[in-house]
């Protein structure tokens, strides 16, 4: 009975999908003047996207909009004498959120991570922001900065090893058992140098550019994440990156990190990516890859305490605008390890679609399906398996600086085993989540 629920629930979520994705198309075209979506993204570093959501980015009212706080107050705190003397601006969001689990699960919502307690309430991020923007349009050098702070339920999977975490990535600065726990996922220098297009570096803590959901809530569309991000991909790394704009359609981003979520307790990596945007700003195609040592503890039993072996991964991004009101996202991963703490080299793999649709200026309805593989039983909860979900959502902004999320999100796991399944504690292959979160923008 509760199978045939599900896949009625299933059904009739797909079916609202689809009808959405066609009746986007055809209004749409008929309808592209209307104004886009009240986000625009800006990126962590010295460039911008023209898609609605995007990687390595941030959300942050446009110009003329309002933040919760001038919406209901009018104040304007980045326009204060005070901060404008000093040449920074401040910001950050508040994220709660509640997920609910027909199956009502103990404990969590199998792998489903960010948003993993069932039939709860979450206070998910208390995030906020100082920086100091780089001046890329200047003959002489020029210096800036950020600095992130993250506290709530989603601080843990920002930690970096070494840094606010320890070797075993249990929180340093709280309780490390505590739900709630504080991150710094970022803290960098930009440092501009006018040279042929403008060099800038970028050097301290910072978010990966591998793929293309992010950390900050207020980046994403989604409450959930993918598959991908959660699993096959690295949070924050710590090193120094060269960012180079060629031209107006290509910039190349690169330099060396020391591994995964770590900082200076891992070999030193390659990282870097190349995008290229055409010249409407419609199509953004961004390739992205870091590779290199990695140490761990998996011979401890044989008396060798840390191993290097390389382990290397790649992302494939390409964002297209059909029309000012109807975006599209196809995203590849593929990585490789030689050897991993199962003693055994592992290899994932997935691809994700997203459709974002701007039905109103305060109103957008948004698509995810998504396929992820675990080779090798090594990403996700030790055993080979694929996962695959389907999302649906809507964004909506009822007062400037304030969005809800609701979504409705289908998993389902493809093995065969009869034991430790994927979801329901271990029971069954496949969950429905019903969710909602809320964004309160400084």
């Amino acid at each position: 009975m509760i199978a045939q629920n599900k896949l009625k629930i299933t059904g009739t979520m797909l079916a609202v999908c689809s009808v959405f994705i066609v009746n986007s198309v055809s209004h749409a075209s008929s309808n592209s003047t209307i104004a886009t979506s009240s986000l625009k993204i800006a990126a962590a570093s010295s460039d911008t996207t023209t898609a609605p959501y995007g990687h390595e980015t941030y959300a942050e009212p446009v110009d003329g909009d309002k933040g919760l706080i001038e919406s209901l107050t009018g104040f304007k705190y980045n326009e204060t004498p005070f901060l404008q003397s000093l040449g920074v601006k401040v910001g950050g969001w508040v994220d709660i959120g509640f997920t609910g689990n027909p199956d009502n699960p103990s404990g969590s919502n199998g792998p489903v991570t960010f948003n993993r307690g069932p039939n709860e309430f979450r206070l998910h991020q208390v995030y906020g922001f100082i920086e100091r923007e780089v001046n890329t349009n200047t003959s002489t050098f020029s210096v800036g900065f950020r600095a992130d702070l993250l506290y709530g339920s989603d601080a843990r999977y920002t930690f970096a090893s070494n840094f606010d975490a320890d070797e075993n990535f249990v929180g340093r600065i709280l309780n490390g058992t505590s739900q709630h726990q504080l991150a710094f996922p970022q803290a960098y220098a930009n440092i501009y140098v006018p040279v042929g297009n403008g060099l800038t570096f970028q050097v301290g803590h910072f978010y990966t550019l591998i793929g293309y959901e992010v950390v900050p809530s207020a980046g994403n569309f989604f409450f959930s994440h993918a598959y991908t991000m959660q699993y096959g991909e690295p949070f924050t790394h710590t090193g120094a990156l060269a960012i180079y704009p060629v031209n107006n359609n290509i910039t190349v981003k690169g330099g060396v990190v020391t591994g995964w979520d770590a900082h200076f307790n891992q070999p030193a990596n390659f990282l870097g990516s190349i995008s290229y945007t055409t010249d409407d700003e419609r199509t953004t195609l961004t390739g992205s890859l870091i590779s290199g040592s990695t140490e761990t503890a998996f011979a401890a039993g044989t008396g060798t305490a840390k191993v290097d072996h390389n382990r290397t991964l790649y992302s494939l991004v390409l964002e297209h605008s059909f029309t000012d009101r109807l975006h599209y996202v196809l995203q590849h991963d593929h990585g490789n390890q030689e050897k991993t703490a199962f003693g055994r080299a592992a290899q994932w793999y997935g691809v994700n679609q997203y459709v974002f649709y701007d039905i109103l200026h305060n109103l957008a309805a948004g698509l995810r399906m998504e396929w992820f593989r675990d080779d090798d039983g090594v990403r996700v909860n030790g055993f080979t398996d694929n996962y695959i979900a389907v999302t649906g959502g809507l964004n909506y902004s009822p007062i400037a600086g304030f969005t809800i999320r609701p979504e409705v999100r289908y998993d389902r796991s493809t093995s065969d085993r009869k034991t430790d399944r994927a979801f329901n504690n271990g029971k069954d292959n496949d969950q429905i989540l019903l969710s909602v979160s809320g964004i309160f923008r400084f």
